[in-house]
């Protein structure tokens, strides 16, 4: 299969509409990551994510709408807060889990209840969900446990030859996920951190909780059961404050003859010395922002990742602390 890259426009659109309504798989842009998309209502369609990510058939796939489309024609909308919210951040990187009205494939909620809705503020996915005005579901395009693609030619990196089209909207400008939020009781849970942060839902919802996984807990949202994000060079995390310790394993696995790279904050600049670096960024949302596109980089260039987690707590660092700690295990010596 040829597997074409394209700029969102008329012609593009037109094809993109041609293979969702064949049953097929494009790869579109979001403000967050790339989705690989299918007609959500389709089963069999859906199978094919599943099939070419080498997804587990039991982690849930959201469906993406366009600004105009009625959700209500997909979920129940029981708590008056989750329209507060719908208002305040949709479009944008907010999902919200809602009771499904099976309109969705079952095989795209995995047999349950619920559904992950969410309405991308990107103008390339707007368009292209309003060209085929119907819900798409899409997990990251990107091979299952890999590092989530913010450009098409991270797509194209992971699924060339597999699917026919990847819509370039160029770098996506959030860099992760979005905030998965549950919105089926009444206090809202967030599922998975994202841009969209506690403290800006519990402004408008009145209150919000993070979700306590476990392991008997019904899943209702990706990103939440398995290993993700993770590069396809041995990376080691070290907490911020063992920074020290970090350069310290970096110049020993260099003298080694290894070829490290560290991945840091930027405020360490004047520690790292001569050391091989890719700096994060200089605050949180610069940090997620950057945190797929610096990994890819990293797993290119190099045979060990060295990442130095942030200091910062709270916030947009909470999403982008749920990404490091899934793409990488804590360093035990």
């Amino acid at each position: 299969m040829e597997t074409k890259i394209l700029k969102v426009d008329e012609e593009s659109l037109a094809l993109a509409r041609e293979i969702i309504y064949g049953g097929g798989l494009v790869a579109m842009p979001t403000e967050t990551v790339y989705g690989l998309g299918a007609d959500g209502t389709n089963g069999e369609a859906v199978k094919k994510i599943y099939a070419v990510k080498g997804r587990p058939s039991d982690n849930p796939l959201i469906a993406h709408v366009h600004k105009d489309y009625d959700i209500g024609k997909l979920v129940y909308v029981e708590q008056d807060y989750a329209l507060k919210l719908k208002e305040a951040f949709m479009p944008g990187p907010l999902t919200m889990v809602f009771y499904s009205k099976g309109v969705i494939s079952s095989v795209a909620t995995c047999g349950g209840d619920t559904l992950a809705v969410r309405i991308p503020s990107h103008e390339g996915a707007q368009a292209f969900l309003k060209a085929v005005d119907l819900p798409v579901v899409a997990p990251s395009a990107n091979i299952s446990k890999h590092v989530s693609p913010v450009t098409a030619q991270h797509v194209y990196d992971d699924l060339n030859g597999k699917i026919p089209l990847i819509l370039d909207g160029g770098k996506c400008s959030g860099g992760i996920e979005s905030t998965v939020l549950d919105v089926t009781e009444k206090v809202p849970r967030i599922l998975r951190a994202g841009l969209i942060t506690r403290e800006m839902i519990a402004s408008v919802a009145g209150d919000c909780v993070y979700a306590q996984h476990k392991e008997t807990d019904k899943v209702r949202s990706p990103g939440v059961k398995y290993g993700h994000y993770m590069p396809r060079a041995e990376t080691a995390r070290f907490a911020a404050e063992d920074w020290k310790t970090a350069l310290k394993y970096y110049d020993k696995q260099k003298q080694s003859g290894r070829n490290p790279v560290l991945l840091i904050e930027n405020s360490l600049k004047d520690e790292v010395g001569e050391r091989n670096v890719i700096f994060l960024g200089e605050d949180a949302k610069e940090m997620a922002a950057n945190l797929f596109y610096d990994l890819r980089a990293a797993e290119r260039a190099s045979d060990l990742i060295v990442v130095v987690e942030p200091r910062g707590k709270g916030g947009v660092y909470d999403g982008v602390m749920n990404r490091l700690t899934k793409a990488a295990k804590k360093f035990d010596g």
